[in-house]
């Protein structure tokens, strides 16, 4: 029997293979085509020869402490807090009173319509149904708007929705099934759910940040060795989740149990984790971070939408008793989303400090909700033994709900999900706005004159014929001069556009110049964290086409140092004054970065990028300003030097011997990875080396 639940485990991963192939190929939605798969895989056992393939089940225990601890922490890891803070509002109004919305909609109109039906569903298990329903699913939605080129606010907005909702929808999950269970006693019953929720909600995200944050003082810790940074990410998400479902079993508050959310924390525990603790790791493991959980979700959710498909082919209870319950509850479910979105960002778009979400994306957000893998946990979370004294059918309150669940995830997926690249093409969220139509023929002129270079090294390099490159080049000039004349037929403010685009570019020069100095050690991660904080704000003004930052002094503090003062408030402590040190390796860091641009630029016109940056005006200008910059940033750092006497040599001698021991290290790995030293002389020379 154990042979065969791994034979069907590797069997099931093997399918999830060719599936994935055939969404590519075909441009269908993976996990739509893993449902679908899962369906058919129940005649398949059927066979002697394959009767293996049903043996891996999902439990409830499976989903709850496997897979969904992988999944939450796949999606928070990689989210800015930052962008976050600035939709704050629209993400938790549609995350708390949208859910609320949705949720209660769900229950009594359900209520209603099952009645009609002549079906004697209890209120409760509507509502219990209603919770589970209403937490939209991030993952196939966020692939899928990535695919059409959703913008990126939209996505941010939607993700962080999907993500907080989660815990949202568990806290009322848990206490309706309470209420399931003891009965509802009138007010003391509202308030016990009332304080269970506040106290799973705010609970769990205390208990989250102190363990993203011991875990990222863990990897700081062990920095340097790999294998043990990667498996304390590994384990932050399972142990913050087990924590959390252990303290909720085992603390108790006069005679009440004080429930904190496992989801919650461990979103909580993810995000500090990808916020705080990235930037202590290794370069080696920040680089493979992204990929190894990518693989981990990847498998998880392959396993849980094959099995999915398995669990509904298996229901017990008869399709034609369930199919027009289903429909019904359908028809419920995607208008409850409907209302939910409207009066929540309609709510959301009367303050006045985040931008106007506009109704197109509402309509997108309405139709575009998805649900998957926790609507399947929360339903098996269900005792097979719950039940009401009035529930009146053979089969138990448990199937009932994974029949209307299923019925509906298998909706999103299939009707939903195919239909979404129609919506956004509909609703013109993909279209192009002008600076974006500018810099699409720009991109492809360039991208035209780039083949036609290329082709001159394959000719040269008789890879193909005098003939054949002539009918490249031909072929390619006419493309290159067609796109150029439709790019010169724009109607609008190209100098305006092209500057724009010129100061990403730069502003991504900087980035990539910031993070090599961070990973060679050359600065402290307080000054790399303030220099990207810089750089990303002024990318975000630049694609806003706002006013760039008139004074490096602008720098802001990041939410860790914000926490920082808070708590240093609350103890009547003294606000901690700026490092003079820490402020002058802040310009020195700003003064390489801008230099470095100023190289960029004066090489720019030489280079494959002077097809999109023709305008020597706007270059002349970008360098006036980064010109300005470099002389106020130097005279920044002379008032520093003034102020703090003697300070530059320490400082420049600290910054040589970081330098020298990253380049001996550098140098040694170079050397092992040529094979040019034994490991044996690997071993010895990097004990010297780094002894001394």
């Amino acid at each position: 029997m154990t042979l065969d639940v791994y034979l069907s485990i590797f069997t099931l991963m093997f399918i999830s293979l060719g599936v994935n192939i055939l969404s590519l190929k075909f441009r269908i939605p993976y996990t739509v085509l893993l449902v679908i798969a899962g369906s058919l895989l129940v005649p398949l056992s059927q066979i002697e020869f394959f009767s293996f393939i049903t043996s891996f089940q999902l439990t409830p225990e499976l989903l709850f402490f496997v897979f969904l601890p992988i999944l939450i922490f796949e999606s928070a890891y990689n989210i800015k807090v930052r962008n976050m803070r600035e939709n704050k509002i629209a993400i938790s109004i549609l995350a708390i009173i949208g859910l609320l919305v949705s949720t209660l909609f769900i229950g009594y109109i359900g209520y209603w319509g099952f009645q009609l039906l002549g079906f004697q569903v209890p209120l409760l298990v509507t509502l219990l149904f209603g919770a589970i329903i209403s937490a939209t699913d991030p993952v196939a939605v966020l692939a899928l708007f990535k695919e059409f080129g959703a913008p990126h606010r939209l996505t941010l907005i939607f993700e962080g929705e999907s993500l907080f909702n989660d815990g949202t929808a568990f806290a009322i999950f848990v206490v309706l099934l309470d209420v399931i269970a003891h009965g509802y006693h009138g007010y003391t019953t509202f308030l016990q759910g009332l304080i269970t929720v506040s106290t799973m909600i705010v609970g769990g995200s205390l208990f989250g940040f102190l363990m993203g944050f011991i875990f990222s003082k863990l990897i700081e810790w062990v920095k340097g060795h790999e294998n043990l940074e990667i498996t304390l990410t590994l384990l932050v998400a399972h142990f913050t989740f087990l924590l959390a479902e252990v303290i909720s079993t085992h603390w108790i508050i006069n005679g009440h149990n004080i429930h904190i959310s496992a989801i919650i924390a461990t979103l909580v525990s993810s995000m500090v984790l990808g916020n705080y603790g990235r930037f202590k790791m290794s370069s080696g493991v920040e680089k493979y971070m992204d990929k190894f959980w990518e693989y981990f979700a990847f498998v998880s959710n392959s396993l849980v939408f094959l099995l999915m498909g398995l669990l509904f082919t298996s229901l017990t209870i008869s399709l034609h008793i369930a199919w027009l319950p289903i429909l019904m509850i359908i028809f419920v479910v995607v208008v409850a989303r409907a209302i939910s979105v409207y009066v929540s960002v309609g709510i959301a778009n009367q303050f006045k400090s985040e931008e106007n979400i506009p109704l197109n994306w509402q309509h997108l957000m309405a139709w575009g909700s998805l649900r998957g893998s926790l609507a399947v946990v929360m339903v098996l979370l269900i005792p097979d033994n719950t039940t009401l004294p009035n529930w009146p059918y053979d089969f138990s309150i448990k199937e009932f709900i994974i029949a209307i669940t299923i019925g509906s995830i298998y909706f999103t997926l299939l009707i939903k999900a195919t239909t979404l690249g129609f919506v956004v093409r509909w609703l013109k969220i993909d279209a192009l706005l002008p600076h974006e139509q500018l810099s699409y023929y720009k991109s492809k002129a360039l991208i035209y004159k780039d083949i036609i270079q290329h082709s001159k090294k394959l000719y040269d390099n008789r890879h193909i014929s005098a003939e054949q490159h002539q009918n490249f080049v031909d072929y390619y000039k006419k493309q290159h001069e067609k796109i150029c004349t439709q790019c010169a037929e724009l109607k609008m403010d190209a100098n305006h556009v092209v500057e724009n685009m010129l100061r990403i570019y730069t502003l991504a020069v900087q980035k990539k110049e910031l993070k090599a100095l961070f990973r060679h050690n050359e600065i402290s991660e307080s000054i790399y964290k303030k220099n990207l904080n810089i750089l990303e704000t002024q990318t975000e003004r630049v694609e806003q086409d706002s006013d760039r930052l008139k004074s490096l002094n602008a720098y802001f503090t990041n939410w860790m140092g914000i926490l920082n003062n808070a708590f240093r408030k609350l103890f009547f402590l003294s606000d901690k004054k700026a490092d003079p040190r820490e402020l002058y390796l802040y310009y020195q860091t700003q003064y390489h970065l801008i230099t470095k641009v100023l190289e960029e630029m004066h090489q720019l016109q030489d280079s494959h990028l002077s097809e999109i940056f023709d305008e020597q005006k706007v270059i002349d200008s970008v360098i006036a300003i980064y010109q300005d910059l470099k002389t106020a940033t130097e005279q920044q750092m002379q008032n520093e030097l003034d102020s703090n006497k003697g300070m530059l040599d320490n400082l420049n001698e600290q910054s040589a011997i970081n330098l020298l021991q990253t380049v001996q290290n550098a140098s040694l790995k170079e050397l092992h990875k040529g094979e040019i030293i034994t490991n044996k002389l690997h071993v010895i020379l990097n004990k010297e080396l780094n002894n001394w």
